[in-house]
């Protein structure tokens, strides 16, 4: 399995410039949809679906502030900070489009919601993948440890040093997430979050913005943003959790929590990924396709009813 060919490209934004990767549609006049990758990925996170969609669309997705190519983006950070840059890498990228289709997993879901209660005129129907939808955090937890709690290795991995790419994959590779599920789009995917020199290679994520943004995830405006969306939205959960526990992140229980029902959220449960593949493996690559497809046709704005 190779790697679908994409362009580099720098969008400007406050403080700098944003870096995004696109892959182009093999038709003018296709659909575009916005991607966003989670707290720390990076776009190439994205590219399973963008080989499902196999150039029916133009997929583009950045790298978010303080992640990959966009690391050097100063402050602040946070998910408000992120909604802005994505609006305006839609300006930027898609003139004319009208309001364009907007994907977001885990953290990045958060970021589309909030992004499209900012910028109504910008985004149309949102796609959900694993997140968007919260809950009530634990309030003895500090924010490190709550995401160190939630995220375990791919928070510890920050403060973490390589001595050359193959133990970064090896690292990786251990992870329970991606047992049996690892292909030459992931290698890529990880590789891409490296920066330095052999010995000393590390994560370019930047601690203080995954700090800020892990906060920010637990604000009132974040997670009030999936109940107060301008267009429908489509959730689609994970069976299994960040570690392949049988407990996913959501369930009916806490979908049911989050109070979805009459906001015009749709929710759809995937069997047989956790909360990494059900972006970079195969099944749930392609039920992200699907539904991109599916939200990206003319008068697909209507809203569906919710199933919670």
């Amino acid at each position: 399995m190779t790697t679908t060919p994409y362009e580099e490209l720098r969008v400007p934004v406050t403080g700098g410039a944003l870096a995004a990767l696109r892959w182009p549609a093999h038709e003018a006049g296709a659909p575009v949809v916005v991607a966003l990758h989670g707290i720390t990925a990076n776009a190439l996170s994205w590219g399973p679906v963008a080989r499902a969609l196999a150039g029916r669309v133009t997929l583009i997705a950045p790298d978010l502030r303080g992640r990959a190519a966009s690391s050097g983006l100063p402050g602040p950070y946070g998910i408000a900070a992120h909604a802005d840059d994505v609006a305006a890498l839609a300006g930027a990228l898609c003139p004319g489009q009208g309001r364009v289709v907007l994907a977001g997993h885990s953290m990045g879901a958060f970021v589309a919601t909030l992004a499209a209660v900012r910028h109504p005129e910008r985004f149309g129907p949102l796609l959900l993948v694993d997140g968007g939808a919260g809950f009530p955090a634990p309030a003895h937890l500090s924010p490190d440890a709550l995401l160190s709690a939630v995220i375990g290795p791919a928070m510890d991995r920050l403060s973490m040093t390589f001595p050359d790419r193959a133990a970064y994959r090896s690292f990786w590779q251990a992870h329970p997430a991606f047992a049996g599920a690892w292909s030459a789009e992931v290698d890529a995917y990880i590789q891409r979050d490296l920066t330095g020199r052999e010995p000393l290679l590390r994560s370019t994520c930047r601690i203080d913005a995954v700090r800020a943004d892990g906060a920010g995830l637990f604000t009132e405006e974040v997670l009030s943003a999936v109940r107060n969306l301008p267009a429908p939205a489509t959730l689609l959960w994970a069976e299994r959790g960040l570690m392949n526990e049988p407990q996913g992140l959501y369930d009916e229980s806490r979908l049911k929590a989050a109070g979805l029902r009459g906001a015009g959220v749709r929710t759809v449960r995937i069997p047989d990924v956790n909360h990494y593949t059900i972006l970079t493996g195969d099944t749930g690559a392609g039920e992200i396709a699907h539904h991109l497809l599916t939200d990206s046709r003319p008068g697909s704005a209507t809203p569906s009813p919710p199933t919670v």
